[in-house]
């Protein structure tokens, strides 16, 4: 079974070929020569997740998903959500992202927040939506040295580390992105999703 995901990024490829397992052909976009940006416009993550996989489909006819995560803050609206990457400026800089979010949030006691992964799947002409969330909050200072992004500033419920304080492995077990693609998943084990030989 071949199923591209719509990505140039090597490591999240390895991450999810992982989490997919051996009866899934997983191909990335460097797999198949493709290096252009995909467009990102959407204001929603499922818009953009769907943005990105509708794109590549039209290009290769054959199955592909795509992923959009954001940190959505209650305190703030919702904020930083579909722009989390580049909340501090178009050059995604997660240091300045992070400075950014605890000044806005400064000596807030309202801190409640949570990891959202949106994937979206074109198969045969139809679409699918898996997600995945993490309830939490953010605290008044970065702590740990693991993970990426948001990690320093993240404590999932019932812990008391955070993100980027945990072993890449239990983080994982219990990620946001992780559900969300154990998800797809189940739902790939149960399709016959388009067999290169069967491709539109």
């Amino acid at each position: 079974m071949d199923i591209i995901f719509a990505t140039n990024n090597e490591n999240k490829t390895r991450e999810i070929r992982n989490i997919l397992g051996s009866n899934i052909n997983l191909l990335s976009l460097n797999d198949l020569n493709i290096h252009e940006d995909i467009p990102e416009t959407e204001p929603t993550l499922e818009g953009n997740a769907l943005q990105k996989a509708r794109y590549i489909y039209e290009k290769v006819s054959r199955c592909v998903f795509a992923d959009d995560t954001g940190l959505e803050i209650d305190m703030l609206d919702g904020l930083p959500g579909v722009n989390s990457a580049r909340f501090a400026g178009e050059n995604k800089d997660s240091e300045a992202n992070i400075d950014k979010v605890l000044l806005m949030m400064a000596d807030s006691e309202r801190r409640s927040a949570r990891f959202r992964t949106v994937i979206a799947l074109v198969e045969g002409g139809k679409e699918y939506l898996f997600e995945g969330i993490v309830e939490g909050r953010i605290t008044g200072e970065r702590r740990g040295t693991g993970g990426f992004g948001y990690d320093p500033v993240f404590i999932p419920r019932g812990e008391t580390r955070t993100f980027a304080e945990m072993p890449l492995d239990e983080k994982n077990r219990i990620s946001h992105r992780a559900m969300a693609f154990e998800k797809l998943k189940t739902f790939l084990d149960n399709q016959s999703c388009c067999p290169e030989e069967d491709a539109v």
